[in-house]
């Protein structure tokens, strides 16, 4: 069944059912809108209904088919971790699948926004076969599993977080890309190679500018870097370019601007923007 059809029998029934408990005014309050990751489910849930959120929870899981409910909250940190609570069953660990790719993670500890799929699916579409691709903040595969299963590329996947490392590891192993994809549970400044990317993955955000001369020293001349960062409207279109490009200078690279996209809105005003940019040693 379409999601939206779906959607639209899964509302009235929810409210069908609540109508009945909740005192009056409240249903009109409940969440219209939620995120499900493989069988779990994050709910926003407004401070009003606060007495009854583990009812409501449960009438959720129960008509939309998941497993576990989570209360949404933020992420932060440097392993950009979640902030969130549990308010219906006890399983945070599931399996997403997303274009043909598994993704196997703990919900409540590990970060994977479903609104990022676009980006996700593009990286499956740029990759080439064969080529080498470092991906410097791999977390749990998100960006380089696709280049690995569908783009054949060779790819060194880099993760700090020992927890999510684990899940980086079963991740290439249930896609079957053993072969092509290697996993390093390192801080990427310690990592030892050089100059020898065809492709650097910085999927990371707020202060990935940090990370621009451990890329540039990973990648080949003519490499593309594709550079995550979050940009305030007001510093848009310049920014994020302008500064991969002086320290880019800085440090012996020209770098040349092939696309620009935006992912998603990160905060009122700040937008998440991903940069494609090719490198040249001058």
């Amino acid at each position: 069944m379409p999601r939206k059809s779906r959607t639209q029998l899964i509302k009235p029934r929810i409210r069908e059912i609540l109508s009945q408990e909740l005192p009056e005014g409240l249903v009109q309050l409940l969440p219209k809108h939620w995120v499900q990751i493989g069988d779990v489910l994050i709910l926003p849930l407004r401070e009003e209904l606060e007495p009854y959120k583990r009812r409501i929870a449960e009438v959720y899981a129960e008509v939309i088919g998941a497993k576990t409910v989570l209360r949404k909250g933020h992420i932060s940190g440097e392993f950009r971790e979640t902030n969130y609570e549990l308010l219906y069953g006890r399983d945070t660990v599931t399996i997403h699948v997303e274009n043909g790719i598994k993704y196997k993670l703990d919900v409540d500890r590990v970060m994977f926004s479903p609104a990022n799929v676009k980006e996700r699916v593009r990286m499956a579409k740029v990759a080439k076969p064969g080529e080498l691709v470092v991906d410097m903040f791999a977390g749990i595969g998100h960006l380089s599993l696709p280049m690995a299963v569908h783009g054949k590329a060779r790819v060194i996947a880099i993760e700090k977080s020992p927890y999510t490392f684990s899940f980086l590891i079963e991740n290439i192993e249930l896609n079957g890309v053993q072969d092509r994809m290697t996993a390093y549970n390192i801080d990427n400044r310690d990592f030892q190679g050089e100059n020898i990317a065809d492709r650097v993955l910085m999927g990371y955000v707020i202060k990935t500018a940090e990370f621009i001369p451990k890329a540039l020293s990973i990648a080949k001349d003519e490499a593309v870097i594709h550079y995550h960062n979050t940009v305030p409207e007001r510093l848009r279109p310049r920014e994020p370019f302008e500064t991969f490009q002086r320290i880019a200078k800085e440090h012996g690279y020209e770098a040349e601007k092939l696309n620009e996209l935006v992912i998603k809105r990160y905060a009122p005003g700040v937008w998440h923007v991903v940069v494609d940019v090719r490198v040249f040693k001058q």
